[in-house]
């Protein structure tokens, strides 16, 4: 079967020699039965695990009743979301998408005509972060900070500078008269897994006033709880002026969001500006309602915040014991572990696999853990047992 794939699927992945056929809980299991700990959630999209009850019927009536019915008509499943996201957010309007990529090509689309409005004229530009990471959309891929990602796509969008993540001089020399956003992930994630400072976050809110620009926090991977609060921004005491969000949102169906202010959205796009047939269809705005409510009513935030200090603690453990194991770093459900690059991350994530748990990479030989945010004392415990065999394995 995988042979058969490999001839039909473009390669633009390395996927592993596994066929997942289903999930439960903190596991999914292959064609074979073999049982797999998940400490990946789909890089972060299964936020509730597989199955959580009550999600599955939700779907299931909204499929009796409209799956589609394009953004000229309202439908209950978006009216509820957005008004659930907005009041999550602490943000004024919502915008769905299909995708995480899509939120973040809205996001640059707002804050360009945002400076269009002030301005009156075109051509602005934009700072973004060294080694981040906001999709592979053309707009997207223009604002992620690798350049191995983007230089074979050359040109993308014009007028990018990208700066040093958690350096306010290294923002601030990048400047201009131009410049009418700032885009960051309060924690990184496919770079490494790097929180972003409190002053780092603090001054760039303080810039972004100063000059009337667009603060644009991309919580894709880190948000919808996976911090320990709703969103990332929330342990820096700011908010942006646009919020993207998707993965975790959907949980497992294909939606993203970008949020704005209410004074944003005033002066901002206007009908005719931006648009999409699927985006905000009542099938995953019911998924994404659903999961907003669950997480509130459900104290997942606060199960995050009880087991956060379990997870990080077997962790340190691991530094301690093994050499090659350098650092930690991370907030909450998402933590990333620091390897010597002697130890070649992508060999630690196949022994692990072959021991029955999935983890994933991160840029800078980083061990990347997004378990889901159900995860209880003993799925962590089992974690660090089979990762301490597998280590023990490479230091023997």
């Amino acid at each position: 079967q995988i042979e058969t794939a490999e001839h039909s699927l473009l390669h633009t992945y390395n996927r592993f020699p596994l066929i997942l056929d289903r999930g439960e809980g903190m596991y999914l299991y292959d064609t074979e039965g073999k049982r797999y700990l998940d400490f990946y959630s789909g890089i972060g999209v299964f936020a509730l695990g597989h199955h959580y009850p009550g999600f599955d019927d939700a779907l299931k009536a909204q499929i009796d009743k409209l799956l589609h019915s394009s953004n000229y008509f309202y439908n209950e499943p978006a009216m509820e979301a957005a008004e659930k996201l907005t009041k999550a957010a602490g943000l004024g309007r919502v915008f769905f998408t299909n995708s995480g990529a899509e939120a973040v090509e809205g996001a640059l689309k707002t804050a360009k005509k945002y400076g269009f409005i002030r301005d009156g004229f075109a051509g602005h530009e934009i700072i973004a972060m060294g080694h981040s990471f906001h999709g592979r959309t053309m707009g997207a891929l223009s604002v992620t900070g690798t350049a191995h990602y983007r230089e074979p796509f050359y040109p993308l969008v014009d007028g990018i500078r990208f700066a040093d993540f958690n350096d306010l001089d290294s923002v601030r020399a990048r400047l201009s008269d131009k410049t009418i956003a700032i885009i960051t992930e309060p924690l990184q994630g496919e770079g490494g897994v790097y929180p972003a400072t409190h002053e780092f976050i603090k001054g760039l809110r303080d810039l972004c006033d100063e000059r009337d620009m667009i603060l644009i926090f991309d919580e894709i991977q880190c948000g919808m709880g996976r911090t320990g609060k709703m969103f990332a921004y929330e342990h820096f005491g700011v908010r942006p002026d646009i919020l993207t969000t998707a993965k975790a949102l959907g949980l497992g169906l294909p939606v993203g969001a970008f949020a704005v202010t209410q004074r944003v959205a005033e002066r901002s796009l206007t009908p005719g500006d931006h648009g999409t047939t699927y985006g905000g269809n009542p099938l995953v705005l019911c998924a994404a309602a659903k999961s907003v409510e669950m997480m509130k009513k459900r104290d997942i935030l606060a199960h995050v915040n009880e087991m956060t200090p379990k997870f990080t603690g077997v962790l340190d453990d691991l530094i301690q014991k093994y050499e090659f194991v350098k650092d930690r770093r991370g907030m909450g459900f998402m933590q990333g572990l620091c390897l010597d690059e002697k130890v070649p991350v992508g060999e630690v994530v196949k022994k692990a696999l072959f021991e029955g748990l999935i983890t994933l990479c991160a840029g800078g030989n980083v061990l990347r853990l997004l378990p889901p945010l159900i995860a209880k004392e003993s799925d962590i415990e089992k974690m660090r047992d089979i990762l301490d065999g597998v280590f023990a394995g490479i230091a023997a």
